[in-house]
């Protein structure tokens, strides 16, 4: 059972997030960089130097421009060509500087376009791949999908964006080092000034990059439905119920709902958020221009000259530009560093390892035995499974009957060790199913669920999905399409086991509820090694004859094996070597057919009921 919370300590809404979080989150949204491309890393962090570097080098080859023109005019004409030549190679020095700042943001640019691409796939890489080792139960918990669906969002832009955030803050902080270097020689306060200038509205926009974090969080359940019913809405398997029930408008004006609640907290943010940072920026444009104001005074005193004041009122613009976007930075990495916990939130989900490494058993002959076995769903009200026992043994068949809701496909689940029992135990050739290797274990059964899975793949694709090993392998394809009774539709195809199903791809085709289930069943028969069949309601979308057809498949295939049928179908469960019947998860009757008829129970009333409509 999952214990997770989608509010734990030390998250935003608890109030336990700190400063220190952000060097934290920092450092590995840089591993992330380094260990997707280090060469491309080193290259962005040289060119984030040069580009910091220089705006300062270039106002101060401007003052010495302005300051030689001045100088040239106060010599008399026929004295000025030498002069004149000083400030020509200044222009070029100047002009020298800003190509290699232009080549050096035009490489920042493509630094991060390139990272952009690299860094997207690798941290969705990462999200499938923490996926791939989750379990079952994950899957089926509301709270883990909402942190799943908080992590996928922005899990291809927040890590870069912090990154870059981070080398713009270096590349900011170098030219403000820079520009403090030369302000400093005009007064120390300028310096001071410059600093303090841009905090109120720095101070605001963190805060709102707090509530726009705890507000995003908050909905993530509302956001999630809004996904689904766009799914509903845009999915050709819903749109024929949808279109049929005239559901659309309806399910049209709950989404809009929906937007409509979320907009109004978003239009209430934002505007809070904009006015204070209107009023705030306001602040810090009235000390620019007082400023401004005393450098001018200073140049009309005499006390600096034309040159240094362009100079200092260049650098004190590009200074407070630099604060402005040193404080945006901290704040956006802030921001980023609140979604980026997100990611690691998911990436950290403790998963409990399955444990086993036993690729055998003591005592082939005792088959599958089930002792006393007991399962609870998270969450759910009652067990799903209440001490569960039963025995199949090597060439014989076991059918499982009963209500829908009454446990029966989760004891397949329990049997391929999706999920685990909370009591009781899965003995397999004598050995505990906790024991066996899970991966050991499931090469050993070959299962069609009555919710199988139609992948948007090619034919035989779908077919060698059973088993990964020979995914590919085309001479096996037409095998199981044999024992699947598929081999006569596949042949009408335009492409045989290259027709590409569904409709989400060119040229794919769309198959019959019957044609499917035939795909599923070729799907299991992949493997052709497993000695445990595993057949939840395989015949349901199949005429008579072709289910007739399939069962003397299985009972040709049993003789060997252990077979395990879950069905509706009466006429297909009698043939079972025994037959249990599962009520509310416990086994209320077991037998054969012929003795479970003379009890006159559960059964009996079902295979009666189901006989009168064939009379």
């Amino acid at each position: 059972m999952l214990k997770g919370s989608s509010v734990e300590a030390g998250s935003p809404e608890r109030g336990g997030w700190q400063p220190g979080h952000i060097a934290i989150y920092t450092g590995r949204a840089m591993r992330l960089v380094w260990q997707t491309n280090p060469r491309l890393a080193v290259v962005f962090g040289l060119l984030t130097l040069i580009a910091g570097a220089l705006p300062a080098l270039t106002a101060w080859v401007g003052q010495l421009i302005i300051d030689g023109v001045v100088a040239a005019l106060a010599l008399p004409a026929d004295g000025r060509s030498e002069a004149l030549v000083r400030v020509y190679r200044l222009v070029a020095l100047e002009a020298a500087i800003v190509a290699v700042l232009s080549a050096a943001q035009r490489g920042i640019s493509t630094c991060q376009a390139l990272l952009r691409a690299q860094l997207g796939n690798r941290v969705n890489t990462m999200i499938l791949e923490k996926a791939l080792g989750l379990s079952l139960a994950h899957f089926e918990d509301d709270e883990f999908y909402d942190k799943l669906t908080r992590a996928r969002r922005d899990a291809s832009t927040r890590p870069l964006s912090l990154v870059n955030r981070s080398f713009g803050l270096a590349q900011n902080a170098i030219s403000l080092a820079s520009f403090a270097v030369l302000l400093v020689q005009f007064s120390p306060w300028t310096v001071v000034i410059l600093a303090l200038a841009g905090l109120p509205a720095f101070i605001a926009e963190a805060k709102f990059s707090g509530d726009a974090f705890r507000l995003f969080r908050w909905r993530s359940p509302e956001t999630r439905r809004q996904i689904y019913l766009e799914t509903v809405l845009a999915r050709e398997d819903y749109a024929k119920e949808v279109k049929l029930f005239g559901l659309g408008p309806r399910l049209l004006d709950l989404y809009r709902s929906i937007y409509t609640t979320l907009y109004k907290e978003d239009r209430r943010l934002t505007l809070r958020r904009d006015s204070w940072g209107l009023a705030l920026g306001l602040v810090g444009t009235a000390i620019f221009y007082a400023a401004y104001a005393w450098i001018a005074a200073s140049a009309v005193a005499g006390a600096i000259t034309l040159g240094q004041m362009t100079m200092y009122l260049l650098v004190f613009k590009q200074g407070q530009s630099s604060v402005a976007a040193i404080l945006s930075a901290i704040g956006g990495m802030y921001e980023d560093n609140l979604y980026l916990s997100n990611l690691y939130e998911y990436l950290e989900q403790p998963v409990e390892s399955p444990g086993g490494t036993a690729v055998a058993g003591p005592d082939p002959a005792d088959g599958i035995r089930f002792e006393h076995v007991s399962f609870r769903y998270p969450s759910a009200p009652r067990p799903a499974l209440e001490d569960i026992s039963l025995h199949v043994a090597p060439g014989s068949s076991l059918a499982i009957v009963g209500e829908n809701g009454s446990g029966k496909t989760t004891l397949i689940k329990l049997l391929a060790r999706l999920y685990e029992p909370d009591s009781g135990r899965i003995l397999i050739d004598g050995l505990d199913a906790r024991e066996w290797d899970p991966g050991t274990l499931r090469n050993r059964i070959a299962v069609i669920f009555q919710d199988f899975a139609r992948y948007q793949m090619l034919l035989g694709e779908n077919i060698g999905a059973g088993d990964v090993e020979h995914f590919d392998a085309e001479e096996r394809w037409a095998e199981a399409a044999a024992k699947g009774l598929a081999t006569d539709f596949i042949h009408q195809l335009p492409s045989g086991y290259h027709t590409q199903l569904g409709r989400w791809f060119k040229d794919g085709q769309e198959l019959s509820g019957g044609q499917w289930q035939k795909v599923a069943l070729s799907r299991a028969f992949m493997r052709s090694g497993a000695d445990i069949l595993v057949l939840d309601e395989p015949t349901a979308a199949m005429d008579a004859g072709a289910e007739a057809q399939v069962f003397e498949h299985f009972r040709t295939m049993a003789s060997d094996r252990m077979v395990l049928l879950i069905s509706h179908r009466f006429s297909t469960v009698r043939r079972a070597t025994r037959i249990v019947v599962l009520s509310e998860g416990r086994i209320v009757e077991t037998g054969n057919h012929e003795s479970l008829m003379k009890a006159d129970g559960i059964y009996a009333h079902l295979f009666e009921l189901q006989a009168a409509g064939y009379r």
